[in-house]
């Protein structure tokens, strides 16, 4: 069996290095796009939003909050990775995040209101949020390991089941009542940028401000960023450094060949799916530090997004090739290209209309490149 990498099966690359100069350009082309495409549209914003809209697109304000809104999105988009990797999908991570939401902020403002001091209480709300989506990811792989259901019916009929007990236990409306002291963990940032005359940098110590001060000082990599990219870096390291990656490479590449090579692919598949909702489960609790409430509904509308930072990044929707990295830059187009698109007051439906666009165009890259090297495999190099 060939050895898995970041990009997909290595056997994939060694047909690719035997096609003529101008299919592997082609190939090395549909790997990059994304790169190219992302950096191209920065430059336009930078450009077209000072002329059109305005505003200034290329600004430390502007940029914080990109981070900040593909947060979540990236945060489902890194376990939906594993699982489309291993050619399953995960259809109830936008309700698990909303459902994780709820979690934390009940257990917050149970332990707080029990006289539990605010940091452990979070702590608690953590937990409860992790471990609740946790539960939702171990029963949606038992059952598509062990019973064979296939991946987007079971996740589907779970993603209504969350969404019940979601709203069943913020008693269909927002978990509120939580202490207000909690809004500096979501809000709150490692640096401080505070321009113009008797301004300066401050790290970890936000500065006091007032009045005309406190407009001038930008708030640089906010916690739920600093965690994010934390669990960006971790998610990076299991994929392309442990055996648990290539495991995953292994099963969505050939689940026949995975198996003969004595890979425990019903424990491994199980393990996926809790990882999926353990990374919705964290971005549902970041929702309510950041919002300070718990919402039942927040992780609806994100589920597609997720699917369509994943989709551009590269990673195959058959299994068996994609990348952390390639998911980080799907979720960063996604924002750049919503927000400069906002930034110059484009209409809303636009914005899903392009969006759509540069997901169809990413899919159609790679089968492009995956029918290059099929039909090289084939004996077909014309």
């Amino acid at each position: 069996m060939a050895a898995p990498h970041s990009g997909g099966m290595m056997g994939a690359d060694v047909s690719a290095a035997r096609l003529p100069a101008s299919k592997q350009f082609v190939i090395v082309a549909s790997r990059l796009w994304a790169w190219v495409f992302l950096g191209l549209m920065i430059v336009f914003f930078a450009v077209a939003v000072p002329a059109f809209g305005g505003a200034t697109f290329f600004s430390v304000r502007n940029s914080q909050n990109i981070l900040v809104a593909i947060t979540p999105v990236l945060l489902l988009g890194l376990g939906q990775t594993f699982v489309i990797i291993s050619a399953g999908i995960d259809l109830s991570v936008g309700w698990v995040m909303s459902l994780a939401s709820v979690l934390s902020a009940l257990a917050i403002r149970a332990a707080y209101n029990a006289g539990v001091p605010l940091f452990p209480s979070i702590v608690i709300g953590l937990l409860a949020a992790v471990a609740g989506a946790a539960l939702v990811g171990l029963v949606n792989g038992a059952i598509i390991a062990k019973l064979k259901v296939p991946a987007f019916i079971v996740t589907l009929g779970s993603s209504f089941i969350v969404r019940g007990v979601a709203l069943l236990m913020a008693e269909n409306t927002t978990v509120i009542g939580l202490p207000p002291g909690i809004r500096d963990y979501g809000n709150e940032s490692l640096f401080y940028l505070v321009r113009g005359e008797g301004g300066g940098f401050y790290f970890l110590d936000r500065p006091e401000l007032t009045g005309a001060m406190l407009r001038q000082m930008d708030r640089i990599l906010p916690w739920p960023v600093v965690i994010t990219a934390i669990v960006v870096a971790i998610c990076i390291f299991l994929l392309r450094k442990t055996q648990f990656g290539r495991h995953t490479y292994a099963i969505g590449g050939n689940l026949e060949a995975a198996l003969r090579t004595g890979i425990p692919v019903e424990r491994h598949i199980i393990k996926l799916y809790m990882l999926s909702s353990v990374t919705a489960g964290i971005a549902g609790f970041l929702s309510t530090l950041r919002f300070t409430a718990g919402s039942a509904v927040i992780g609806d509308p994100l589920l597609l997004s997720s699917i369509a930072a994943v989709i551009i990044g590269g990673v195959s929707l058959f299994g068996g090739a994609g990348s952390i990295m390639g998911t980080v830059i799907g979720a960063l187009i996604i924002a750049v290209l919503t927000t400069g698109l906002v930034m110059l007051n484009v209409q809303a439906f636009w914005q899903f209309i392009v969006v759509g666009v540069v997901v169809i165009v990413a899919v159609l890259i790679d089968q492009s490149r995956d029918l290059i090297i099929g039909r090289h495999r084939s004996g077909g190099t014309s």
